[in-house]
């Protein structure tokens, strides 16, 4: 037992032999085995060994290591009964199994697993104002954002060696981060080439939902048009029932409104936190864990731990303003950066804290969001190092809500 792992993890033997397990912890914390026949071994103290004994094999048995969070990090053994019966199997847990019987993506989750060397991460960097800018502001005549919408069936590896069959915008989950001011116009050509009904609703425009966000079928289009009268962070997402399986699906993303007065900073990121309720392999999200609202995966901009694999970068003092959403569909969020005091906080169109406070003494440890909710948080590094960044929450951060800041002098 060593780096969250049993060494080897398979082990097989012919069907109906006795089977004895030596377990040496050579790791630097405690482990034990647990086997789903209901064979504990108790707990293994780091530099020790103990026999535990399996008994008659005469089909597969699950084991894993049951200290919280060990199984979840890939600490599971498998034993292979070879040559037994295979009605025998019948009576095995059935694990992970997805809602069509399947066996899930989540039996593969290794989340201690490293990406490929090819691997990029989503790019974090708000993008400017102009980079979605259709015309240009004179006199009185607004900016407006011109962009196509499409509904792309896209396959994602959401963790590494897991794949899911996501609905997206434009080919990503998020889709597009929009970015403009108080008063520009965005008009949205969405497009639907997906497989089923979509549709797609902005949470930064108020309108009648009757037209322009009502669902379409495949092949079909429609034009919403929206002024952003209100500044904020706000989702856009799927509105098409059940809306909770087509935003878990991928169906989301963010609008950035800068709110007036908003000081230039060094650097500007967005993450936005979602939930991936896994299917079979290159499957659809299981929509019974949805309903459940017991998430295999909690992720920033749509993949298990990639910011911990490709950090995200600042310099020892620089400004660094983090904008974050909670896109849900169920779970919400509280964001902390370890080892980082924010100085400026906006939740929800307004500043909970700025220039100290009430006392110009005050500081903020987190920014808690419910689920479709959003602001941004401001920070400078005080010396260089890894400062990670967490969902708060912290059985979520362990199901893959973080990522780190490398900060350089």
């Amino acid at each position: 037992m060593k780096d969250t792992r049993f060494s080897p993890d398979r082990i097989e033997i012919p069907a109906g032999d006795t089977l004895v397990i030596t377990l040496t912890n050579a790791d630097d914390m405690v482990h034990n085995l647990v086997l789903a026949t209901g064979v504990v071994s108790g707990s293994v103290a780091p530099g020790t060994s103990k026999d535990v004994t399996i008994g008659v094999v005469g089909t597969d048995i699950d084991g894993w290591c049951s200290i919280a969070g060990h199984k979840l990090l890939g600490m599971t053994l498998t034993v292979v009964a070879v040559g037994a019966d295979p009605a025998g199997d019948a009576a095995m847990p059935a694990g992970h199994a997805s809602a069509g019987g399947e066996s899930s993506a989540a039996d593969d989750l290794d989340l201690m697993k490293k990406p490929a060397a090819d691997f990029t991460a989503r790019d974090a960097v708000l993008p400017p104002v102009s980079v979605q800018t259709g015309s240009t502001p004179n006199g009185s005549t607004p900016t407006v954002h011109t962009l196509t919408m499409r509904v792309k069936n896209v396959t994602t590896e959401v963790s590494p060696g897991v794949t899911q069959s996501l609905w997206t915008f434009n080919g990503t989950a998020p889709g597009p981060t929009l970015h403009g001011r108080v008063g520009d116009v965005f008009d949205i050509t969405f497009v639907n080439d997906g497989s089923i009904e979509h549709s797609i609703d902005f949470h930064a425009g108020a309108l009648a939902p009757d037209k322009a966000m009502r669902s379409i079928a495949p092949g079909q289009s429609l034009s919403y048009r929206f002024t952003a009268t209100s500044s904020g962070i706000w989702l856009y997402h799927c509105s098409t029932m059940p809306m909770s399986v087509h935003i878990a699906n991928g169906m989301f993303g963010a609008v950035v409104i800068d709110p007036a007065g908003l000081t230039p900073v060094d650097r500007e990121y967005v993450l936005v936190q979602s939930e991936l309720y896994l299917g079979a392999q290159g499957g659809e999200a299981d929509a019974d864990k949805v309903a459940a609202q017991f998430p295999d995966l909690v992720v920033f901009n749509g993949i298990a731990n990639q910011y911990g694999a490709r950090p995200l970068t600042a310099k020892v003092g620089e400004r660094v303003r983090v904008w974050v959403l909670d896109a849900g569909p169920n779970v919400g969020s509280s964001f902390h950066v370890v080892g980082g005091q924010f100085d400026t906080v906006f939740k929800e169109g307004d500043y909970l804290l700025r220039d100290g406070g009430s006392t110009g003494t005050g500081g903020s440890q987190v920014l808690d969001l419910a689920a479709a909710q959003g602001g941004f948080v401001e920070l400078t590094f005080p010396e260089a190092g890894s400062y990670p960044f967490v969902s708060h929450v912290m059985s979520d951060a362990e199901k893959g809500a973080r990522g780190v800041f490398q900060v350089t002098p």
